[in-house]
């Protein structure tokens, strides 16, 4: 089976993205008797913006809370699957986010160390979990304020994002605009 990872030359950035309300349409779930999500609709724009980010050769990761079985399903079902490099799910790290664990993982299993984490985008719809977490180990922190069902105002200064986006595909202009920066930052240094 061939990967849709990175058709384009790789770019300084790596995107971490939360899925539910980040990219599935948490209204839409539709669980089986065992709680597994069997089937989700993608929100307006996002399964757009998860092609063009890995056409233009981001590498993309998913961090999420929830079980893997759910995530394969609705991230299959939406085509979407292939386009990840790594997949960090709650169910197997043993631990919800803000948990500094679910970002290691991640930044472990895409063979990255700390020493990138000033290279590392995290997009997400919860300030709780995942602003929080990734602004408590520096990582660049969006939030995706498309749905109403979590709190837009952070309740401390570490669930502030770096930034805010209000549809996903406003996500594809902020990150080459981080990763034009990245690259002077990292030919300057």
């Amino acid at each position: 089976m061939q990967t849709k990872l990175n058709k384009q030359s790789k770019k300084n950035l790596t995107v971490f993205l939360d899925v539910g309300d980040t990219i599935i349409d948490e209204r839409t779930q539709v669980h089986d008797d065992q709680g597994i999500v069997i089937a989700a609709d993608v929100i307006p724009g996002a399964d757009r913006m998860v092609k063009d980010l890995a056409d233009k050769g981001y590498t993309l990761a998913v961090v999420a809370d929830g079980k893997a079985q759910s995530f394969k399903n609705i991230l299959t079902q939406n085509g979407l699957y292939d386009y990840f490099a790594a997949m960090i799910y709650s169910e197997n790290i043993k631990e919800l986010k803000p948990s500094p664990r679910m970002f290691k993982a991640a930044i472990g299993a895409l063979d990255l160390s700390m020493q990138d984490i000033p290279r590392i985008v995290m997009v997400g719809n919860n300030l709780r979990r995942d602003i929080l977490g990734a602004n408590k180990l520096g990582i660049t922190s969006v939030h995706l304020d498309w749905s109403t069902r979590y709190s837009t105002v952070a309740r401390v200064e570490d669930e502030k994002p770096d930034y805010t986006i209000h549809q996903p595909m406003e996500f594809i202009h902020l990150i080459e605009v981080l990763n034009a920066q990245t690259k002077v930052k990292t030919n300057q240094g």
